[in-house]
């Protein structure tokens, strides 16, 4: 005989009613996450798929971190060089304007300014680090900040304080870029056609190419300027002209580099769209499903509560009275 007990209705409504909140809860979490469960031991047989896309996804994060981290230097060091060629190409034009017109009185002036153009390039920061200092992001790598600094050191490469590490990134599994440059290499250059005008106007003798050139005393950029004089600074143009060159190669290979992180960066975001439905393929979650089953659960809830309420008021011993 079944045995029929007031306790027996009790434990079975209350198991009901925690079964429907335990469901209702996984509903809302679906619903929340988006996901068929929060860890992978949800998942059952799918867990171990699910965990190698994961790992893919992780270091694909990695990937595109770091392509926007050296797309932003690049972007960074194109300003940069930019400045500094600017710098040598209106140093070039002063000085053929002032050829032009006969008179060089304001020419050093001019040249100085130019210059302080050109340190500003090579000092350029970014994210609080020096651009072009190498391993020494916290040395500014140009340290003569005028031509008077800049002709009174021993030699222009004393003049450069960073080191020889360039920054690379790695922007995919087998591919690693040397996107940083270097102060000496990329104004070194220029920096000796300053320090070379310089010291002609301090009244030492330069030699460009194999030519002495002597002049008269100190301050001789002033002034009407004569043949030898003349002779000079056109010699000091041409050397302008190849160091500008050598600067639009610098900046070309910046914008060759940008160019291949961002096609790297355009590949990576579309496998992460690719892997993101792959991984939502294999989660399961369904909106529709979790939405119902929520519904669903609510109304069990609500059901198995007022199952609970009516046993209160009801007892076997009324009955057997």
């Amino acid at each position: 005989m079944t045995r029929v007990a007031t306790f027996g209705n009790y434990q079975s409504a209350l198991l009901d009613l925690m079964s429907a909140q335990s469901r209702a809860e996984q509903a809302q979490e679906r619903i929340a996450s988006e996901k068929i469960a929060t860890d992978m031991a949800g998942y059952g047989r799918g867990a171990e798929s699910l965990t190698s896309l994961t790992s893919t996804q992780a270091r694909l994060e990695g990937f595109i971190s770091t392509g926007e981290t050296a797309a932003a230097r690049l972007s960074a060091q194109d300003m940069a060089l930019t400045r500094i060629y600017e710098g040598g190409t209106g140093a070039r034009e002063a000085i053929a304007n002032s050829l032009a017109a006969g008179r060089i009185d304001n020419l050093m002036t001019e040249l100085g300014l130019q210059y302080q153009t050109v340190v500003g390039g090579l000092n350029a920061e970014h994210q609080g680090a020096y651009l072009f200092g190498g391993g020494r992001g916290d040395t500014a790598p140009a340290t003569a900040r005028t031509l008077a600094d800049l002709a009174a050191a021993p030699s222009t490469a004393s003049t450069f304080a960073n080191d020889s590490l360039k920054q690379k990134s790695r922007i995919d599994e087998n591919t690693t870029l040397e996107t940083g440059f270097l102060a000496n290499e990329v104004g070194g250059p220029l920096t000796e056609v300053f320090r070379n005008l310089q010291a002609f106007q301090n009244g030492s003798p330069v030699t460009v190419n194999g030519v002495t050139y002597t002049p008269a005393g100190s301050g001789t950029l002033t002034g009407q300027p004569d043949a030898n004089v003349t002779a000079f600074l056109k010699a000091q143009m041409d050397q302008f002209d190849k160091v500008n060159a050598d600067l639009t190669n610098q900046t070309a290979k910046n914008g060759l580099l940008q160019n291949h992180v961002e096609t790297a960066l355009d590949a990576h975001e579309g496998q992460k769209t690719a892997l993101q439905k792959m991984m939502k393929d294999k989660s399961g979650y369904d909106p529709a499903k979790a939405i119902t089953d929520l519904q669903l659960a609510q109304v069990a809830i609500q059901a198995s509560a007022q199952i609970v309420n009516s046993l209160k008021s009801t007892s076997l011993l009324d009955l057997l009275r």
